[in-house]
């Protein structure tokens, strides 16, 4: 009653890295915050799926802190092994347009005690060029092609 919950909204979800374990993501979201005082995120846990299918769990204990008035960027950092990548791929998506869901939770320190304020999403993603098979395959072929003379 005295603690508004927070704005948050999802800002996008990007490909950040490739390497031998898997896939890195970034999930950026905004949170605004119209209270009169400050919140402190102390902790997340968060669920992507993939056509119900699961893409990626995790949970992690970080402090942010969200300034009255202010809106301020969250980026949660995921990790998609190549073999749950793999699993999806295997429905034939359009990489162009891949339906997601996400399901998190953001555990809040209010000046009157904790809050766990859910984030529910849907959307689509787009697989940047770069890291769609065809080019990866592309990139490697030409590796080997160096590496071989």
């Amino acid at each position: 009653m005295f603690v508004k919950a927070p704005v948050v909204k999802v800002r996008d979800l990007n490909v950040v890295s490739l390497d031998g374990s898997g896939v890195g993501m970034e999930l950026r979201l905004t949170v605004q915050n119209a209270n009169p005082y400050d919140l402190k995120l102390l902790g997340y846990n968060y669920d992507v799926k993939v056509m119900a299918l699961p893409l990626a769990r995790g949970e992690a204990r970080d402090e942010v802190s969200f300034p009255s008035g202010v809106e301020t960027d969250l980026r949660i950092p995921i990790k998609v092994s190549y073999g749950d990548l793999m699993e999806i791929l295997k429905g034939k998506l359009d990489p162009d347009q891949i339906p997601y869901e996400l399901q998190a939770g953001l555990d809040l320190q209010t000046p009157l005690g904790r809050l766990s304020l859910p984030v529910n999403h849907s959307g689509t993603y787009a697989v940047p060029k770069q890291f769609r098979p065809g080019s990866l395959l592309n990139k490697l072929g030409s590796f080997l092609k160096q590496n071989g003379n």
